[in-house]
């Protein structure tokens, strides 16, 4: 009956049934295979390093004694090589990684927080490993079937070659931080000649791998795709700014044009690479700027928790007495902020959940600033509530450079919904227009006009938190130092996430990661510290881009948005037209070039007219030993040597280097000397290794650094033990991937030493500026839930348990 049923119409082949039937087959299919690569990573996971390197080994022997037998084709000879290379490298990185984990745990601040730069690195080459591993046992299994995808598998192997090889590197360049610090020290602390030929062999390596087909891995998947978009977007506005379309003006539109970089992550790897080591920190200021746009800003609020306040207050640029902490009798008095550009108002985001006594206030209504229609966000509520006991004094990140409080709302009204408390976020003025010390002196003054004035705020000020994130965090803990200088009241704690406590010219281990990260690449952090010791001055717009400000030019462009996502679409319209149509005369594809490069050499060598097909993109393994020699006889073998990418090309960074070592606006000599990689760190290297140089050319940057990046309200980790005596309580929010995570675990360490109250939670997976990405994916969300509970703890009055 069973059969007889499912043979009616209800049953036939293309009935609603069956339709029904071969979705839910596909969905299940998806789950299980879901599970399994769950499991797999898992599996990996508990692995430990030696049996992951064996395990890795085995296969790479197994796939390359098959793909050695497959014929003389270029194909099958270039997955050979590439799991020869596998074997050489995986070998060769398990010493290194096993001698760093083995002393890894001296350096951590307690045994519950693991945590640590040498400890990233491995974890980051572990991840690389993995997943080689994974794609490894996926070749062996499907090898011999008709629809294994040579090109995809060969491209995505030869990518992270790449990477394994650059990890390697990395992983000497820690032995040698760890032969040259202090015991228990994380930043390298050897002679001035060491360090300059141990930064200026670093800064030639080959960066591109990470920004391609590698994007990202080290991180969790739910991340990966905002990285690569952030990538795209951020390689078209690049390439706009390049060629000075519309100058700084394109911050919305280039995210809807150039669609071959979206196509081609080798070609978006090397274009990645040559924007973080030549553009200046104006396209990184523009650039980081989108998220103010109104159209955007919006976008983020309507996803964000509805709060009762959000207005924006103008600060005026006058003098007040405040009390002094020892004796409130006695008072001092606070100047307006007058560095650089004279006395200045000061703007300031206040943020609450509620409607509270005071908001509502004609004093504070006059100092308003009009935003437009945002500024009508204060909606009167029948009854008013009362002040709250509470405080947060917020101060954003974003590199002492871009952002305001505007891009930090969404998660700013998500904490003042949990928290039930006034938040007032600080908009400091940037740099390079205003550098050290002007933003320390707005947010000390803003920070000691809301405990003045916190009635107003709807608070009665009994506990008070500074909280910041990046940059912000930096602020936070000197504008405390400043306070305590002054005498006046310290807050009741600290909540810093991510925050950058050492900007002297200097290296330590997690600061190596900058290598592979897409969000803090080395070059942008010197320009960003360059910029605000106040080294980056020099201003390349044009005097109607002067007059405008990066945020006028950002408004203008919005007028914009609406043509250019027709000529965006446009754009990638005829993209993939353009690839249909040379996939129609595989003719025009030259012998010679029967296989496009890992690295694109092809699309990178034409950049302009790109032409010629991917015969890979359908070619199947049966095809391999049909592809013979005299095919291929006029291409080169691919190489993992320095001549790979061309050149090795020194890049003039100054945030590790020091001032007196290479004068300013000097470009640095293509190669090495003989006897500078005879001195160098290079010598370190084993024989026969050589990892990737860059070949995007040397970097143009200025190359001093000032020596007020030693000051302590600029460098706090720099600060002495009598300073940092007089800080309060500390709760540190990091993460283990993050370039700066040794100035959280070294500044917590030197807070310990003096038995001041300190936390460390380390976040894992995760990338520097999670906070901006809260609503993201779990993990954000958990991190971002782990802030507000520390916040939560230093405004809870001592003897009363906190909320969790």
């Amino acid at each position: 009956m069973e059969s007889a049923a499912g043979a009616g119409p209800a049953g036939a082949p293309g009935g609603p049934a069956s339709k029904e039937d071969k979705e839910g087959s596909k969905c299940r299919s998806r789950r299980r295979w879901r599970k399994v690569k769950a499991k797999a990573s898992r599996l990996i996971h508990n692995m430990d390093l030696r049996t992951m390197t064996q395990s890795l080994v085995t296969l790479a022997e197994d796939n390359m004694a098959f793909f050695s037998s497959q014929g003389p084709g270029e194909t099958a000879r270039r997955l050979s090589a590439v799991f020869a290379g596998v074997r050489e490298q995986a070998l060769g990185l398990e010493p290194a990684l096993s001698s760093l984990l083995g002393v890894a745990h001296l350096f951590d601040l307690d045994a519950e927080t693991p945590a640590n730069g040498y400890r990233s690195l491995v974890h980051t080459a572990r991840c690389c490993l993995a997943h080689l591993l994974h794609k490894s046992r996926y070749v062996a299994s499907n090898r011999r079937s008709i629809f294994f995808r040579t090109s995809h598998n060969l491209a995505e192997l030869e990518a992270y070659l790449a990477a394994l090889t650059q990890l390697r590197a990395l992983a000497y360049y820690a032995q040698r931080l760890l032969a040259t610090s202090r015991p228990g020290g994380l930043f390298f602390e050897g002679d001035e000649d060491l360090t300059t030929d141990f930064l200026r062999e670093y800064v030639t390596l080959h960066k591109g791998c990470f920004y391609g087909r590698c994007l990202g891995f080290q991180f969790t998947p739910a991340i990966r795709p905002f990285l690569q978009t952030i990538s795209i977007g951020l390689v078209s506005f690049g390439e706009h700014y390049k060629r000075n379309e519309t100058g700084l003006g394109v911050t919305a539109s280039s995210l809807f044009t150039s669609g071959r970089f979206a196509i081609d992550p080798e070609l978006r790897g090397a274009e990645f690479e040559r924007i973080i080591q030549n553009l200046d920190i104006h396209f990184w200021k523009a650039f980081w700027n989108i998220t103010e746009i109104e159209v955007l800003s919006s976008l983020a609020n309507m996803a964000s928790a509805t709060v009762r306040v959000s207005r924006l207050l103008s600060l005026p640029p006058e003098a007040f007495e405040m009390p002094l902490t020892a004796d409130p009798k006695l008072t001092v008095t606070i100047s307006p902020p007058s560095a650089h550009t004279g006395p200045g108002p000061v703007l300031v985001r206040l943020i609450s959940y509620d409607l509270r006594d005071g908001q509502d206030s004609e004093e504070l209504s006059s100092l308003v600033k009009s935003e437009g229609p945002r500024s009508l966000e204060l909606r009167p509520r029948p009854q008013q509530a009362p002040r709250s006991p509470s405080l947060v004094v917020h101060i954003h990140g974003g590199g002492f450079v871009a952002q305001t409080s505007k891009s930090h709302e969404p998660y700013l009204k998500t904490w003042a919904q949990e928290l039930g408390i006034p938040i007032l976020s600080i908009d400091y003025s940037l740099a390079p227009e205003a550098p050290f010390p002007r933003a320390l002196e707005e947010c000390f003054y803003a920070y000691c006009w809301a405990i003045k004035h916190c009635a107003l705020l709807g608070s009665t000020g009994e506990r008070i938190c500074l909280a910041g994130d990046s940059a912000g965090g930096n602020l936070c803990f000197t504008v405390s130092l400043r306070a305590a200088a002054y005498g006046v009241r310290v807050p009741d704690g600290i909540m810093a996430a991510y925050p950058a406590t050492m900007l002297q010219s200097t290296a330590s281990p997690s600061r190596l990661l900058s290598l592979m990260d897409p969000l803090l690449p080395l070059s942008v952090l010197s320009k960003c510290v360059s910029a605000y010791a106040g080294g980056e001055t020099e201003d390349h717009s044009d005097s109607d881009q002067k007059a405008l400000g990066v945020m006028g030019l950002v408004r203008r462009d919005t007028a914009l948005l609406l043509r250019d996502l027709r000529l965006g679409a446009s754009s990638w319209l005829n993209s993939f037209l353009e690839l249909s149509r040379n996939k129609s005369h595989p003719n025009s594809v030259p012998k010679a070039e029967p296989i496009r490069r890992s690295v694109s050499e092809a699309a990178l060598a034409q950049p302009e007219d790109p032409r010629g097909t991917d015969p890979l993109k359908d070619l199947k393994l049966h095809d391999l030993s049909l592809r013979g020699s005299s095919e291929t006889s006029g291409t080169p073998e691919l190489s993992l040597s320095a001549e790979t990418l061309g050149p090795s090309t020194p890049s003039d960074v100054n945030f590790l280097f020091r001032p007196e070592d290479t004068p300013e606006g000097v470009e640095v000599q293509d190669e090495l000397s003989t006897e500078d990689r005879g001195q160098g760190i290079g010598a370190s290297f084993p024989e026969g290794f050589h990892p990737r140089r860059s070949s995007q050319g040397p970097t143009r940057m200025p190359l001093h650094s000032s020596p007020i990046a030693k000051n302590p309200f600029m460098s706090p980790l720099l600060a002495p033990d009598s300073m940092l005596q007089n800080l309060p309580p500390v709760h540190i929010v990091a993460c283990a991937l993050d370039p700066i995570l040794d100035d959280s675990v070294m500044f917590a360490r030197r807070l310990r030493s003096l038995g001041k109250p300190v936390t460390l939670r380390v976040v894992e997976d995760l990338p520097h500026g999670f906070l901006s990405l809260a609503s993201l994916c779990r993990e954000t969300r958990q991190a971002t839930a782990l802030c507000v509970e520390r916040i939560r703890q230093v405004l809870t009055p001592p003897g009363t348990a906190a909320e969790v």
